[in-house]
């Protein structure tokens, strides 16, 4: 989502044109905000407690999609699939944001009528999370006709309770930002040409001098509610280094904000309802696709009470204090969480097409697959700082944890030379008891550390999937993927004697407990790596209504329980799990790896 905004200080001159006479009208409104405030931060928030409801920002049309676009695109659909594990009703919204200044002039550079030149580019968001698997349940678009009418619902309601005035700005305007800015945000310097302009400071674009009528939203009015929202719930933006930074924000004084623009400067967008001389402004209209999707201005509570966005760090402003003060206006609930990402750096340099290092999300899954680099950002993805992409730590990444470390286990595993039978061997309580004896027990105290590390895993990984750490999640089970490597290793099974009853028990139980840490594995992965996690459950006959977070109960038999994959048949083999990665991928096919298969 491209956002942009504009600012009306004490000293700008406003045409009082309010709905009702005085500004007093609009304080009674405030007070039902501080019930529904109330009603958010208390422990009900939802009647359908299984409910939830996930958004990425939407997208603004004016380039192809990077692959900052993908990462939130992925960091949504781990969620989604997650929690549709643990058996929520779960709706996952995406889209494209295509109305403003920027996409009128460039469908006009390009000779296409605006909502052609709109479609063209939306196409390619669609086609990119098609291939990289994004499971998504609606894609919006703002130029979409139930997205106006949530759009023009929304303003009349904001206008109804005295929010919405007409008033006259005055001050410094960037055409490529679309926005206007104060005189803190706007520098000197020099053009091309060496004569003296002024920039915007955060972007570098050229402003102008610039003086219009617009409608203005009541921001000042929300300070100290928003302070309030805060304060009450300190989980609301996560993580806690930009919930600081929103509270920072707070401390400073709120001006006014301009919805609209004049028609004669902008045409590509909705007109203000009543008024068709104006037009809303991009970023309150693009802000609204949350509420369309829930099915606002209808029915929309269900999904409206349970609503989680993910956004990158660059919008945090308008979706922490912009949205939830239109939202207060309006009476509507404030969003559950707002999850924030940093970006994403290439060899340490900012992404930028005057530098042509630009990542090709759709080329660069083409050539490391699909779950590859879904893996990739998922792991190297830190919320709280950026992150930096190059091919060869791509390359790295996934021969050691995919193809080495978490195919090797399967393939060791599974390989005929120690389960010749292909199937869920049997477990033995003599040789591995529950708590570690002499006697029998082949068991060491590091196996017994293993099992407690796998067992506890599920409850790691639900923590930090819910608060959006997948990376940390992904370096737990990666952690318990190399204990289990090296349970194998230790006990070393191509050398037991097979025509021994002991030995042949006992590595009957080194598989069993293997297969059920693969288990547990593919089961945790599946958010992340759809397409893998697959491949392991189905290669060890896990079904697919045994595939949830509930049915997660590990190893059973080690608890005295009946486990209802011994002794079953294994799926087919369909091949190894990932393929590695040479370092002309680009330019031949992923290599297979037999090294673990030397093991055995």
């Amino acid at each position: 989502m491209r956002i942009a905004f504009l600012t009306v200080t004490r000293s700008c001159k406003t045409v009082q044109r309010l709905h009702q006479s005085s500004f007093s009208s609009v304080l009674t409104p405030l007070k039902h905000q501080r019930i529904a405030l109330h009603r958010l931060s208390s422990s009900s928030v939802s009647q359908d407690e299984k409910s939830y409801y996930i958004t990425t920002p939407i997208f603004y049309v004016n380039a192809s999609p990077h692959i900052g676009h993908l990462y939130s695109a992925v960091i949504a659909d781990c969620l989604h699939r997650y929690k549709l594990l643990q058996g929520f009703k779960s709706k996952f919204a995406t889209g494209t944001d295509e109305h403003g200044l920027k996409i009128q002039q460039a469908a006009e550079a390009a000779g296409k009528d605006p909502l052609v030149f709109c479609t063209d580019v939306s196409e390619r968001f669609k086609h990119l999370f098609s291939c990289c698997n994004i499971s998504h349940t609606d894609f919006i678009r703002t130029t979409e006709q139930r997205h106006r009418e949530a759009v023009e619902h929304l303003w009349s309601v904001l206008w109804n309770n005295g929010f919405i005035y007409k008033g006259s700005y005055e001050g410094w305007y960037s055409t490529p930002d679309e926005s206007f800015l104060t005189a803190s945000q706007v520098g000197d310097a020099l053009d091309p040409s060496g004569k003296e302009i002024k920039v915007s400071l955060e972007s570098g674009h050229k402003v102008e001098w610039m003086k219009e009528e617009n409608y203005m939203f009541r921001l000042s009015a929300f300070r100290s509610e928003l302070l309030d929202w805060l304060s009450a719930n300190p989980l609301a933006v996560q993580p806690e280094r930009f919930y600081q930074d929103v509270l920072q924000w707070l401390q400073e004084d709120l001006p006014d904000l301009s919805v609209s623009r004049q028609k004669s400067r902008l045409q590509w967008g909705i007109p203000v309802p009543g008024d068709p001389e104006q037009t809303i402004y991009v970023w309150l209209d693009a802000l609204v696709n949350y509420l369309t999707v829930a099915g606002y201005p209808d029915e929309h509570s269900q999904w409206w009470n349970v609503a989680h966005h993910i956004i990158g760090k660059d919008i945090l402003k308008f979706h922490a204090i912009y949205w939830p003060a239109f939202l207060l206006g309006a009476g509507l609930p404030l969003p559950q969480t707002i999850h924030v990402h940093s970006h994403w750096t290439v060899g340490g340099k900012k992404m930028s097409k005057s530098l042509g290092n630009v990542v090709d999300p759709l080329e660069r899954s083409q050539m490391f697959t699909t779950d590859g680099m879904r893996y990739f950002l998922l792991r190297q993805g830190v919320p709280d700082s950026d992150c930096d992409y190059t091919d060869a730590k791509v390359m790295k990444l996934l021969n050691a944890e995919l193809a080495d470390s978490l195919g090797g286990l399967l393939n060791r595993c599974t390989a005929p030379a120690l389960n010749p039978a292909q199937i869920y061997p049997h477990f033995c309580s003599q040789s591995f008891p529950s708590e570690q004896s002499s006697g029998q027990s082949r068991a060491v105290a590091e196996d017994y550390h293993m099992l407690e590390a796998v067992k506890n895993l599920p409850a790691v990984v639900e923590q930090h999937y819910d608060t959006l750490h997948v990376y940390k999640a992904l370096e737990a089970i990666g952690a318990c993927v190399r204990q289990t490597n090296g349970f194998i290793q230790r006990h070393k099974p191509w050398k037991l004697d097979r025509s021994d009853c002991k030995d042949q028990r006992w590595l009957d139980t080194i598989i069993h407990v293997s297969l059920e840490c693969l288990r547990v594995y593919g089961t945790l992965l599946q958010p992340v790596v759809p397409e893998i996690s697959n491949k392991l459950l189905s290669r060890l006959g896990v079904r697919p209504g045994e595939r949830s977070w509930a049915a997660l109960m590990f190893l059973p038999k080690h608890q005295g329980v009946n486990c209802p994959f011994e002794g079953r048949a294994l799926g087919s083999n369909s091949g190894v799990l990932f393929s590695r990665l040479e370092k002309n991928v680009d330019k031949q096919k992923p290599k297979s790896s037999k090294k673990a298969a030397k093991e055995v």
